[in-house]
């Protein structure tokens, strides 16, 4: 017997909001008991600027959590003591490895209430962080939505958080119409699981176009130096000055260090959702596709899943988490078309999915090369040109970039994916792996179209026979700390030579001393 097909609401997911809150998030907790978390949170880039935060947030006392009713209200909370946890960390001249009872205590209450780890996710920065300026309007139009909390105050983080609100927003439609197309394959009904698929390549587009407006006013520089490392968090961050994590200090006197990832797009149970209704597989980076075709593979398992992708599923709000994998188990798309290759209209459907899911994984790609690889360039060049004397003694995500930048020669870092050389081979992979499943091959040929290799550029090395080695390679995302190698630099250039921008007059490269302090 098929397993049922997920009801959305069973997973608190919206048919109009998809995983955004069905309820808008509140501006403020109701309760006056909270007021305290609440006027921290609306000062808090005058008090990261000033250096009082952790010494105002060590004199809050220990708020109960059972003032909280609604799981509105519960998830006011986490997003306002992710903050508090994030500025506290990061928002002194050292980064501290200590999180006090005031934050620890309500925060793992909360986390656990609402089945999300305790630290600053998608979550809390985007799905459950912003409000519409005008209520009678969408809210998938930029120009409707701004942010209720942020670090730096400034509009380009701002900017950062609401771009992907949109696309949340935008995308929601599909997951209710790609469950029709799931319910109509069970059905043989060809005719309406092309008109969905029909429909999701065009909502795809859309979200293309948002992601691409990025840049209007998302500045790489403010973005890589102010706002990214408070984005940051706690697992492989030993450069950063938090070799053993984050210590939550629940009052008990026992040690309680942690390793948690910071904030990613990974995170968006949106994009993965895209990924298992389209039965797309990806791999640990590096690893090749079997060459042996699905068809041939009777008694044989399944491509191993991602370890990274499914990992970020740990910091999605337990309901969405739950809600993918039993979408994983009724997905049936790509073997509904895989069976009728001779059906011409449903085959386009699904390439044109696999066609536009892609692209927007080229537009991503793009936007963290622009937005983490060339600004980490630009610190290398920087800390090149510094006298030891010049340079601050401030240790932070940013000046433990500086550090990753100046060791990038070593061969061992860079194998173990510490740089930006990991970074960019897992973006490419998760985009060449979305168009492997393409049922026609003038599709599979355009989207599996590659650049020339290049060598080692050593003149007296002959060709290896052996392929790259197949590695698991740390991921950081976007707050991680990346740093990239010159000729992995040039091939992106040589790739996107029109989307990179060279380093400008207002670049930290320019003014080698303007050290921004946040």
């Amino acid at each position: 017997m098929l397993p049922p097909i997920p009801i959305l609401s069973d997973y608190g997911i919206s048919p109009t909001y998809g995983f955004l809150p069905d309820v808008l998030p509140l501006t403020r907790l109701p309760d006056p008991y909270y007021n305290k978390w609440e006027a921290v949170v609306a000062n808090l880039q005058a008090l990261i600027l000033t250096r009082r935060l952790r010494g105002v947030v060590d004199r809050l006392p220990i708020l109960s959590t059972t003032g909280l009713e609604h799981e509105a209200e519960w998830r006011r909370a986490y997003s306002l003591l992710c903050f508090m946890a994030h500025g506290y960390i990061w928002g002194g001249d050292q980064p501290s490895d200590q999180l006090p009872p005031p934050i620890t205590v309500p925060l793992l209450a909360i986390s656990a209430h609402l089945e999300v780890p305790p630290v600053a996710t998608y979550a809390a920065l985007c799905l459950w962080n912003f409000k519409p300026l005008f209520v009678d309007e969408d809210i998938d139009n930029l120009e409707n939505i701004a942010t209720l909390n942020t670090f730096t105050g400034s509009l380009d983080e701002s900017w950062f958080y609401l771009v992907s609100v949109a696309i949340e927003a935008r995308g929601a439609p599909i997951i209710p119409l790609m469950l029709t197309a799931v319910a109509a394959a069970r059905e043989g009904d060809s005719a309406t699981v092309t008109r969905c698929l029909c429909g999701f390549a065009e909502r795809l587009t859309d979200l293309t176009s948002i992601l691409q407006r990025m840049h209007e006013s998302c500045d790489p520089t403010v973005f890589y130096n102010r706002i990214r490392p408070f984005l940051a968090g706690s697992k492989n961050m030993t450069e950063a000055g938090l070799p053993r994590g984050v210590n939550y200090d629940n009052g008990s006197g026992k040690e309680d260090y942690r390793l948690y990832s910071g904030g990613s797009n990974a995170q968006s149970s949106l994009i993965q959702f895209f990924d298992v209704v389209l039965g797309i597989e990806h791999r640990p980076t590096g690893e090749k596709r079997d060459p042996v075709p699905e068809s041939d593979r009777e008694g044989r398992a399944r491509a191993p899943r991602h370890n990274f992708i499914m990992d970020m599923r740990r910091y999605m709000p337990g309901p969405h988490a739950r809600f993918l994998g039993d979408v994983s188990a009724v997905a049936n798309i790509r073997d509904y078309v895989e069976a009728r290759p001779h059906d011409r209209q449903l085959c386009l459907a699904y390439d044109a999915c696999l066609a536009m899911l892609s692209g927007f994984r080229d537009k991503h790609i793009a936007i963290v090369t622009r937005y983490i690889i060339l600004p980490s360039r630009e610190v290398r060049a920087r800390s090149r040109s510094r006298s030891p004397e010049a340079t601050r003694q401030r240790l932070d995500l940013a000046s433990s970039s500086r550090k990753l930048a100046a060791a990038s020669g070593d061969r061992q870092k860079k194998l173990k994916g510490t740089g930006g050389t990991a970074l960019i081979p897992f973006l490419k992979q998760a985009r060449d792996e979305t168009g492997e499943p393409a049922v026609e091959e003038w599709t599979r040929r355009f989207m599996s179209r590659t650049n020339r290799s290049e060598g080692s550029n050593d003149f007296f090395l002959g060709k290896s026979d052996e392929g790259p080695p197949i590695e698991e390679v740390e991921v950081g995302g976007l707050a991680g700390s990346w740093t990239m190698d010159e000729d992995l630099i040039a091939l992106l250039e040589a790739e996107n030579p029109t989307q990179l921008p060279t380093p400008s007059s207002h670049s930290p490269a320019a003014h080698p001393n303007n050290d921004y302090i946040a």
